[in-house]
């Protein structure tokens, strides 16, 4: 049996001496081998009590391989991270641990199994391998970062390795997300920047190791609600969506709780989600060069590193507030205003779907009550200083000032906010 991780092997005696390993290891596959004492023409076969199983580690620069006696020879198993693929073989000769990484789960537990058992001297039970190198092509399958810049290069006819990590797919002229992609479930970056897509699958959100997502360059014209309620909500990092034809972004994007890294440049987006204060650990925003008439008042509650908003369209602030009261308040209003402020759940499959975007649409009045229907607009100007260590100035006048939309709950909350403003 063959097992492709990363490995690492490291004397037992660099912590006497003082020393520290590198703390990497290298791509490699592990073999459960039949030992010398066997007849290594037959490659399945199997080990009988006490037999000469060994463990066989072999890398792209050694693909002849470093063999481990395994017959009373195990010191030690640390297991504790065997669900997150990682584990350590700690030998009595050589004195080393041979520690794993990045391994599948299943099959690394079956692995260990099998190596109590040789250590033991026990029947395996397992085909094993022959102390053969393990050719290139083997090494191919397990590769963990690709990277295509050409249409020629594009695989058409085979699969992407399975074991990849990081899918660089640039300049293919691809017009749809190819659905091999969304079979590689250890995915942290996928760059499809360069092409000409259209629209995302809402299954990229089925890819729950994904850390960075690069879509620079293409033909998007929206960005789907189920991908903004997917499993990358708590996944997603960095997310470039710059030169694209995007018009507006759901309120739901703002679920993207663990972005830092947001570029949205070169769009066509009239304004930002309102609910962008949700964006709690986000650092870097690029919106440069699209069609922003305002900010949400939400805006004030980012803690950027780095913002630019050069070439927009900001319009001058309303002297004149927007007034839409409704005094008494509706019925819908008021029952509205409850769920939200009690957290009450909500769903398409327990109210109509036209009052969950109404919820989900909802504004934030200064004091925190939730506006609907019912609500004051008014505009004021905010120094982008104020949530952002590093400005892009505005416009080539050296600006870093910009209108913010408020929303107010009632006349009394409009007032206090004028009284403290002047």
């Amino acid at each position: 049996m063959r097992l492709p991780c990363e490995v690492e092997v490291r004397s037992c005696h660099l912590p006497t001496l003082g020393l520290k390993s590198r703390g990497k290891g290298v791509r490699a596959v592990v073999s459960l081998c039949q030992g010398p004492g066997r007849n290594e023409l037959q490659p399945e076969a199997r080990a009988e009590p006490g037999g000469h199983a060994c463990l066989l580690v072999s890398t792209m620069k050694d693909r002849q391989g470093t063999s481990y006696k395994l017959r009373e020879n195990i010191e030690q198993l640390f297991t504790k991270f065997v669900d997150e693929g990682k584990a350590t073989v700690r030998l009595k000769e050589p004195p080393v641990d041979i520690c794993l990484s990045k391994a599948n789960p299943g099959n690394l537990k079956t692995l260990l199994s099998a190596m109590r058992l040789a250590h033991r001297g026990c029947d395996v039970n397992t085909p094993l391998s022959t102390l053969k190198p393990v050719k290139t092509s083997e090494f191919e399958k397990y590769k963990t970062k690709m990277v295509i810049t050409s249409k020629k290069d594009y695989p058409l006819s085979k699969n992407f390795p399975y074991f990849l990590e990081q899918l660089q797919a640039s300049y293919c002229s691809l017009a749809r997300v190819d659905m091999r992609m969304l079979c590689l479930k250890n995915l942290t970056k996928l760059d499809l920047s360069h092409n000409c897509i259209k629209k995302l699958p809402a299954t990229i959100g089925d890819l729950t190791h994904l850390q960075e997502l690069n879509l620079n360059d293409n033909q998007l014209e929206t960005f789907s609600v189920p991908l903004c309620t997917s499993t990358l909500q708590k996944s997603l990092h960095s997310l470039d969506l710059s030169k694209n034809k995007i018009k507006a972004l759901p309120v739901q994007f703002c679920q993207f709780r663990e972005l830092t890294n947001l570029n949205l440049n070169d769009n066509e987006l009239i304004h930002l989600p309102f609910k962008i204060g949700q964006l709690t650990n986000l650092r870097f925003l690029s919106a440069a060069r699209n069609k922003l008439r305002n900010l949400p008042s939400e805006f004030k509650m980012l803690s950027l590193e780095y913002l630019d908003l050069f070439g927009n369209t900001f319009e001058k602030p309303e002297v004149i507030p927007i007034i839409k009261l409704q005094v008494p308040l509706t019925l819908l209003e008021s029952c509205e205003q409850a769920v939200l402020f009690y957290r009450i759940p909500y769903g398409p499959d327990i109210i109509p779907y036209h009052l969950c975007q109404d919820l989900d649409t909802a504004k934030t009045c200064v004091c925190g009550r939730f506006c609907l229907q019912s609500f004051i607009q008014g505009t004021t100007t905010m120094n982008l200083h104020s949530v952002a260590h590093t400005v892009v100035l505005v416009d080539s006048m050296g600006r870093t000032e910009a209108p913010v939309v408020s929303y107010f709950c009632s006349l009394t909350c409009f007032v206090k906010s004028s009284d403290m403003l002047n």
